[in-house]
């Protein structure tokens, strides 16, 4: 029969073996969830810009780090509109109230669109997503989220391709260079309007949250959108 000396020694040995195992599975799996997550943000960039992929060949991991590398710049600017040597990757965009992400499309060294960071609260949740602008700085070239909590079939059609595409041409500022933002109306949109689109059934408050939250991210990039618009 073992002493007890030996039976603990062994508990110990056991213990500390399983500990370390543990805490290697549990680093390598924090590390491929924080690479899931920025590659899905990149992909959601890379879509509100137009990089659309093929539904029947989905983009692999490798595909959306080369595509973003190719053709996204991603800088970080001051609340004045300049570009500072941040890296956009230590901004919480969230909370961060002079440090602003920005992601710039560019072919052939032509800028081609811009995305910002969008999030705010709808009906159940907070919504994450980033909104596209067009070079000209007035228009929406897209949107997308990537996050929510919102009711299935109601605020959920938020991450839907029929409502994002709604936002695709219409205008933020208006001929006088304010910021008027998009209006998410109940119903359908007035189609002679350049400032609005069409409402979710249903989902009221989620609406009227976007709407909102849209306006006070914007207000953050006013100094480089008028440096944008006025060349």
């Amino acid at each position: 029969m073992h002493s007890n000396k030996y039976t603990l020694g062994f508990m110990t040995i056991v213990a500390v073996t399983l500990g370390s195992f543990l805490s290697v599975a549990a680093g390598s799996l924090k590390e491929i969830q924080e690479l899931n997550v920025e590659n899905d943000s990149k992909k959601n960039i890379l879509s509100c810009l137009g990089f659309k992929e093929d539904p029947k060949s989905p983009w692999g991991p490798d595909e959306i780090q080369n595509k973003f590398n190719k053709n996204i710049t991603a800088i970080v600017l001051d609340i004045n509109g300049k570009k500072t040597d941040l890296d956009p990757k230590t901004i919480d965009a969230e909370t961060d109230e002079k440090n602003f992400p920005i992601y710039i499309s560019k072919v052939d060294d032509k800028i081609e669109g811009y995305a910002i960071p969008i999030s705010g609260k709808g009906l159940w949740s907070t919504l994450y997503g980033f909104f596209a602008i067009e070079p000209d700085g007035v228009t929406a070239k897209g949107i997308t989220f990537y996050a929510h909590k919102e009711t299935p079939g109601l605020g959920g059609e938020v991450d839907k391709a029929w409502f994002q595409n709604n936002f695709v041409g219409k205008k933020f500022i208006n001929d006088q260079g304010e910021l008027v933002g998009i209006k998410v109306v109940k119903g359908k949109a007035d189609p002679t309007s350049s400032y609005e689109v069409d409402g979710i059934s249903g989902a009221t408050i989620t609406s009227k949250g976007l709407e909102s939250f849209l306006v006070d991210d914007l207000k953050k990039y006013e100094s480089f959108l008028k440096n944008v618009r006025e060349g």
